[in-house]
């Protein structure tokens, strides 16, 4: 701004400049100055495709990926479904729902269909949860605390499990199930709810297929600077391994997450989690009423292999044809960045990512955390450097981004550095989707506790120019 100062001032000697002139100037110094976050590019960029190369496929994983992508898009009835059941309760009928920006397994799309799901017939005897709306964030929704009788939270009681938006009452194939929506009104006065928006799953099958030693000796590396960053990895409680999906990275494995989205979003019980599942308040009391088990009337779990069908792929049960679907989904390509209708050169792209390190962005988002493992799935998998810009560690965010609730050993306030591949076509940021915008983001990584705290003064410490070369970089993720 001292540049926009020394213009006004030289305009304001020059007596023959009229005013309207003056202010003319003056004004466009500040739009050229003024940095802009130049938001979501258009098209997809080629993002959606597979990482399979048809040409080198040994062992025919092609059709798996295919058959995963189709049953990614099957919406989900409760009965009379071919081996599969909604509910009782959900937060989407389909996978795809949640995961469709800017190509069928990415993010929350501009349009969100759970707004639609009650006037729909979805879930015709629900209500529409005050913060889901027509063009906000696709969203689940937690309680941090249990409540105590008189409605306030009850801090001393974690919860923090998912509580499902919508429930299958008053639907003609859900019988006689009756269940009450949580009371999302109550949570919202005593403080006591955050969200969760869908994570990309773009490029997973690369992250999913780096060793615990590469990630060890990234960690190592990353620990060497001056920027007051930490970092620790979250843990399987089962085998002690690096676990690396979702925003606090508690899963290990992509047939882990998909067996858990399929049982906790979409309320449908499989070889991984073989139960329905109940609200964290309803476990603790007396689970799902009878009327509401086994909707299906096939038995459990709902989602099975299918050994009598053909082809190869049909065998699968969706879990896994999920997992594969994601596992050979190929990392979302960069591109060029379009700000208020000019293109952005390739010089400020190139200046933004060096300053992007220079200033410790890069000391979380590591342009790569190392390369691939050999792969006895893909060829395309195999010695493959992961250009996640992550780290895949968890990191202390501070209070400002603190949802208060703990998966694995990430605590209230932990969360896994989010991959920023992709970013230039993600709408909503951040873990509850609060923004859209790219500066709004990065200044809430600063409060108090938060490792980024340094780097975000960095960040406001550039000049207008180097900020907006920053922004430009990002969006051509």
């Amino acid at each position: 701004m001292r540049r926009s100062n020394l213009c006004q001032r030289r305009i304001v000697s020059n007596t023959k400049l009229t005013s309207a002139l003056i202010i003319g100037v003056v004004l466009v110094a500040g739009m050229v100055l003024a940095q802009s976050d130049p938001g979501v590019q258009s098209g997809n960029r080629g993002t959606g495709a597979t990482i399979i190369n048809p040409q080198n496929d040994p062992n025919g994983f092609t059709a798996f990926f295919q058959d995963g992508l189709n049953r990614f898009q099957e919406v989900e009835t409760v009965s009379n479904s071919a081996n599969v059941g909604l509910g009782p309760r959900f937060n989407a009928n389909q996978c795809s729902a949640c995961h469709a920006q800017p190509a069928v397994g990415g993010s929350g799309a501009a349009v969100n269909p759970q707004f639609q799901f009650v006037s729909s017939g979805v879930a015709p005897a629900n209500t529409t949860p005050y913060f889901i709306t027509a063009n906000g964030p696709t969203r689940e929704a937690r309680f941090p605390f249990f409540f105590n009788s008189n409605g306030t939270a009850d801090t001393s009681a974690p919860n923090g499990g998912v509580e499902d938006l919508f429930t299958v009452t008053g639907r003609s194939d859900a019988g006689a199930c009756s269940l009450s929506q949580p009371n999302f009104n109550q949570a919202r006065e005593a403080n006591n709810i955050i969200f969760r928006i869908p994570t990309p799953t773009f490029g997973a099958g690369l992250i999913e297929n780096l060793d615990d030693s590469t990630l060890l000796r990234n960690q190592a590396a990353n620990l060497n600077n001056n920027f007051g960053i930490g970092g620790t990895f979250n843990h399987s409680g089962n085998d002690g391994t690096i676990t690396r999906f979702g925003w606090k990275a508690q899963n290990k494995s992509l047939h882990m997450f998909a067996g858990e989205a399929y049982n906790v979003e979409m309320g449908i019980s499989n070889e991984v989690f073989p139960q329905d599942r109940p609200l964290p308040e309803e476990e603790q009391q007396a689970g799902l009423p009878a009327n509401c088990l086994n909707l299906s009337g096939t038995g459990y779990p709902e989602d099975t292999s299918n050994p009598n069908l053909t082809p190869n792929a049909a065998v699968l049960d969706d879990v896994s044809a999920f997992a594969n679907f994601m596992r050979f989904l190929a990392p979302p390509p960069t591109g060029g960045v379009v700000l208020e209708g000019s293109q952005v050169s390739a010089q400020s792209i190139s200046t933004g990512s060096s300053l992007f390190s220079a200033i410790g962005c890069a000391t979380c988002h590591n342009p790569s955390p190392g390369t691939t493992q050999v792969s006895n799935f893909v060829p395309a998998l195999s010695n493959v450097p992961v250009a996640a810009f992550s780290d895949l560690e968890i990191h202390h965010m501070g209070v400002g981004l603190a949802d208060n609730v703990s998966q694995g050993g990430a605590g209230g306030d932990q969360f896994r550095t989010a991959p920023l591949w992709g970013l230039g076509q993600r709408i909503f940021l951040l873990h509850d989707g609060r923004t859209t915008n790219l500066i709004a983001a990065i200044q809430a990584h600063a409060s108090h506790g938060s490792e980024a705290n340094t780097v975000v003064d960095n960040f406001f410490d550039l000049t207008s120019r180097q900020q907006q070369d920053i922004l430009d970089f990002l969006r051509s993720l």
